[in-house]
C-alpha cells in the first residue's frame, strides 16, 4: 500500500493523474435524477472503443487495392481465425454507433442539453456527429461491393452539382476520372487515420466542455445553483462509484443486444450490411436499386424530394447545419420537456415521425407517391427548426422547481 501511494506520488509530480481522477470522475458531481436516456453518452464511449478495436484487427488484414479489397474482406471472413466476427463487431457496430448516437441527441433535445450553458457541448457533439458520417462513409467503400462502389458513385457524384467548382472538386475527391484505386486508398489512408484521430479530438474536447458546466438533467435545473457550506451541489453525487456503476446495466444490456445481432442477424434483413454488397464491384454493371447505410437515408431523402439536383444538395446541407444553430432557434427559457408548453411537444413529435419516416423513404425505390411522402416529411424537417422562434415564444410553462426532482 505505501509502494502504491509512493508511486502515485512520483506520477502527479509528473503528471496530473489523480487530478484528473477526483476532476471528472469521483469529485465531478452529476445531477442524483438521472434515467434511462443518459445510458446512451457512456454507450457511445463503448462503441467508440469497439469501432476502433475491431477496425485495427482488420486493418491487419485488409489490402487497400481495387484487385484486391474484396477478396481479402472474403479472406478476412473465411480463412482469418475470428475474423468473420471482428468484420461483423466492426460492420454492426457502424450501425450501433448511430443508433446510440441518435438516442444520445434525441435526449438532448428533450431535455434542451443544447441551451445555455451548453451550446459549446452542443456544437462538439454535432462536430462529432458530421464527423461520424464522413468516417462511415470512408469506411463503406472500403468493402469494394457492388453497393459500396455505386453508393459511393452517387454520393461523390453530388459534388458535380455545385456551380464552377463541382466537376474539379468531383476530381479531387476521387483522385481519378473514376472510382477506382486512388479512390479507395484515399478513403482508406482518411478511414483509419485522419477521421479517428479528429473524432477522438472532439470526444474529448465535447467530454471536458461537459465537466466544465456540469450535467444536465431531465428537469432542466442547474444543480450548481444550490450547494452546501463545502460547495457541493446539494443534489448532485459523485459520478464514480454511483453512475460508473450503474452505466455497467446500460452496457450490459446493450452487449446481450449487440451480441445478438452480430450472431444471429448481422446483416439486419440487409440494413446493416446490403445484400448487393457482397457481389464484387463492377463498373458496368449498375444495382437495380441504390441507396446508401440506413443511418444516410434521411438526408439521401431530403436530396431526392428536391427536382433541382444542385437545390437538393443545398437542401440536404441545410438539413445537417441547421443542428448547429438550435440553440438560438429555441427561444423558450425553460430546458425540460416536462415543463414546457404543447407546441414544442406537438412539433418534437410530429419531427420524429417525419424523421423516421423520411429514413426508411431513403431505402426504397423512387415513386411518384414516395417522393410527395419525402417531400412533406422534408417540409416537416425543416419546419420544425426554421419555426422554432415562434412557437418557443408562444408555449405556455409549467413552474420549473428549484430543485431537482426523482421522478
Amino acid at each position: 500500500m505505501g509502494m502504491m501511494k509512493s508511486l502515485m506520488g512520483w506520477v502527479d509530480a509528473r503528471f496530473p493523474a489523480t487530478k484528473m481522477w477526483k476532476e471528472h470522475l469521483s469529485e465531478y458531481y452529476a445531477p442524483k435524477n438521472f434515467n434511462f436516456w443518459y445510458f446512451f453518452g457512456s454507450l457511445a464511449l463503448l462503441v467508440l472503443v469497439i469501432q476502433i478495436v475491431s477496425g485495427i484487427f482488420l486493418a491487419m488484414f485488409f489490402k487497400p487495392d481495387a484487385t484486391l479489397a474484396f477478396a481479402s474482406v472474403e479472406y478476412i471472413m473465411r480463412d482469418v481465425e475470428w475474423g468473420w466476427l471482428i468484420r461483423y463487431m466492426h460492420s454492426t457496430g457502424a450501425s450501433a454507433f448511430f443508433i446510440v448516437v441518435y438516442l444520445h441527441m434525441f435526449r438532448g433535445l428533450l431535455y434542451g442539453s443544447y441551451k445555455n450553458p451548453r451550446e459549446l457541448i452542443w456544437i462538439f457533439g454535432v462536430l462529432i456527429y458530421l464527423v461520424l458520417m464522413g468516417e462511415a462513409f470512408m469506411g463503406y467503400l472500403l468493402p469494394w461491393g457492388q453497393m459500396s462502389f455505386w453508393g459511393a458513385q452517387v454520393i461523390i457524384s453530388l459534388a458535380s452539382a455545385i456551380p464552377y467548382i463541382g466537376d474539379d472538386l468531383s476530381l479531387w475527391i476521387r483522385g481519378d476520372f473514376v472510382i477506382g484505386d486512388a479512390t479507395l486508398n484515399r478513403f482508406f489512408s482518411l478511414h483509419v487515420v485522419a477521421l479517428p484521430l479528429v473524432l477522438l479530438g472532439l470526444v474529448v474536447a465535447h467530454i471536458l466542455a461537459l465537466h466544465e458546466v456540469g450535467s444536465n438533467n431531465p428537469d432542466g435545473v442547474e444543480i450548481k445553483k444550490n450547494k452546501d457550506e463545502n460547495g457541493i451541489p446539494v443534489d448532485g453525487i459523485p459520478f464514480h462509484p454511483y453512475y460508473s456503476v450503474k452505466d455497467i446495466a446500460g452496457v450490459v444490456a446493450f452487449l446481450f443486444i449487440f451480441c445478438s445481432v452480430i450472431f444471429f442477424a448481422p446483416e439486419m434483413g440487409g440494413y446493416f450490411l446490403e445484400h448487393a454488397n457482397f457481389e464484387p464491384a463492377n463498373p458496368l454493371k449498375t444495382p437495380e436499386h441504390i441507396a446508401p447505410v440506413w443511418y444516410f437515408t434521411v438526408y439521401y431523402s431530403i436530396l431526392r424530394a428536391v427536382p433541382d439536383k444542385f437545390l437538393g444538395v443545398v437542401a440536404m446541407g441545410i438539413a445537417v447545419l441547421l443542428l448547429f444553430f438550435l440553440p438560438w432557434l429555441d427561444r423558450n427559457p425553460v430546458k425540460s420537456i416536462r415543463y414546457r408548453g404543447i407546441q414544442f411537444k406537438v412539433m418534437l413529435g410530429v419531427f420524429i415521425i417525419a424523421f423516421l419516416m423520411l429514413g426508411w423513404l431513403g431505402t426504397q425505390p423512387v415513386t411518384p407517391l414516395y417522393t410527395w411522402m419525402a417531400r412533406i416529411g422534408a417540409v416537416i424537417y425543416f419546419t420544425f427548426f426554421l419555426a422554432m422562434p415562434i412557437y418557443t415564444k408562444m408555449e405556455k410553462n409549467l413552474d420549473v422547481p428549484d430543485r431537482v426532482t426523482m421522478k
